[in-house]
């Protein structure tokens, strides 16, 4: 990199081998989703090989193009980042004929996930009751704040106003300040996990009872899930949580301790680690004699002692010496690392996670690989984000009754906008 601001030189993808089948081959995903849990969610899917087709609005598109800066060729990192391997049809939804050109899509395709506000899918004539009729192995996966019935289905939820009302914003900061939202957005990204997971459910039970379903995913009830122990806790006490800032509630040492030229990160799970810490990495080990510190239950009690008598220890010694002695000690121990030093690490480097991909604009595009690996499926080559409408004729000419005649009248209609890609 020539400057701090310079874009950095990314590698090619990894290629699949030749012929090698994928996961998800010959499954077609209607996707209605925008912004960032379904969208993230339906990448995965296209990552295991579905053909994910993404409908969009031909004035705007997803509602993610917008969010700028950044953006490469015009499109923002948001969408770049979570609609690789995807194709994109323009579809002006408010229009009678482009329903029917939606359902003529459902009607061939596999699974439909969207994430409309409650009742817009039925406005359109799209819910899972109209699709099902023509297509009785659909699964139909609803993506939503609160639900699709009850008093909260109406209720819009982005992902910080779901991490301050399901709790998991009041985990996160300092005793003595206020609850500090997580810098990335985890309810999103987990909730477009657990909308992958859920349609990778509901295709397994397709294949084996031969039924399609109605499935429900929803931000609230995955951030309740991502309050993790910290609920549990609260069940089987009746107290509540609060936040702990860089230390933990159930192990000692865990935390954030100053080496000679920068902070590390330190996480003790059992006795074990904690002796292998003070004996092996720093050389000290009458602190695991003392009383005060021979068990877990003992630490969490003396936390405050323990964290000044380590930090004396950290203090001493650069953070590659502590690095090398906790690795090969096999006591958990890593850099806190900024986000260019993370995607700049050897780490990062051996896992091969980063990459670039051409842009139908003529640019590159960065890449960020999907954490999972298949030895006999391995993923799709990936491609880069779509342009708004960049498929429409594509994927239309390839449904039955859809011809040039056609879609040039379609067009006429308003039905594309300006977005019926290139012909």
């Amino acid at each position: 990199m020539t400057s701090q601001t310079a874009r950095p030189v990314l590698p090619e993808p990894m290629r699949r081998a030749s012929g090698a089948p994928t996961a998800l081959g010959g499954i077609r995903v209607l996707d209605f989703t925008r912004l960032l849990a379904g969208p993230f969610g339906t990448m995965l899917l296209a990552d295991l090989g579905a053909d994910v087709v993404k409908i969009e609005n031909p004035q705007t598109g997803d509602d993610s193009r917008g969010l700028k800066p950044p953006a490469i060729a015009g499109e923002s990192s948001v969408f770049v980042w979570a609609n690789r391997n995807k194709r994109s049809v323009a579809l002006d939804l408010r229009l009678p004929q482009a329903q029917q050109v939606a359902r003529d899509l459902a009607a061939q395709a596999d699974v439909v996930v969207e994430n409309y506000s409650a009742g817009v899918m039925e406005r359109f004539g799209l819910s899972y009751e109209r699709l099902s009729k023509d297509n009785p192995r659909l699964i139909y996966c609803a993506v939503s704040a609160f639900g699709r019935d009850g008093a909260y289905a109406s209720r819009p939820g982005y992902d910080p106003v779901v991490q301050a009302e399901s709790g998991f914003l009041s985990l996160n900061g300092y005793p003595d300040q206020d609850p500090v939202r997580a810098g990335s957005s985890v309810i999103d990204i987990s909730c477009g996990m657990m909308t992958c997971n859920a349609i990778l459910g509901a295709l397994m039970a397709r294949e084996r009872h031969g039924i399609g379903q109605y499935v429900e995913v929803t931000l609230f009830d995955d951030a309740i899930i991502m309050t993790g122990q910290y609920g549990m806790n609260y069940l089987m006490t009746g107290h509540d949580q609060g936040r702990f800032g860089n230390g933990s509630k159930t192990a000692e040492p865990t935390g954030l301790y100053q080496a000679k030229d920068g902070p590390l990160y330190v996480t003790c799970a059992n006795d074990r680690n904690f002796q292998r810490l003070v004996g092996d990495v720093l050389r000290c080990p009458g602190i695991a004699e003392d009383k005060d510190f021979a068990s877990n239950e003992a630490r969490m009690r003396n936390a405050d002692r323990l964290r000044a008598v380590l930090q004396e220890c950290f203090a001493t010694e650069s953070r590659q010496v502590w690095l090398e002695r906790g690795h090969a000690a096999g006591v958990p121990i890593g850099l806190v690392r900024t986000i260019r030093e993370a995607y700049t690490s050897p780490e990062i480097e051996a896992r091969r996670l980063l990459s670039q991909l051409p842009h139908p604009s003529g640019e590159t595009v960065p890449n960020v690989a999907p954490p999972f690996r298949f030895a006999g499926t391995p993923l799709v080559d990936p491609v880069a984000a779509p342009l708004l409408g960049q498929h429409t004729d594509e994927v239309l000419l390839a449904v039955p009754g859809y011809d040039e005649t056609r879609l040039a009248q379609l067009e006429h209609e308003g039905v594309f906008g300006s977005r019926r890609g290139p012909r």
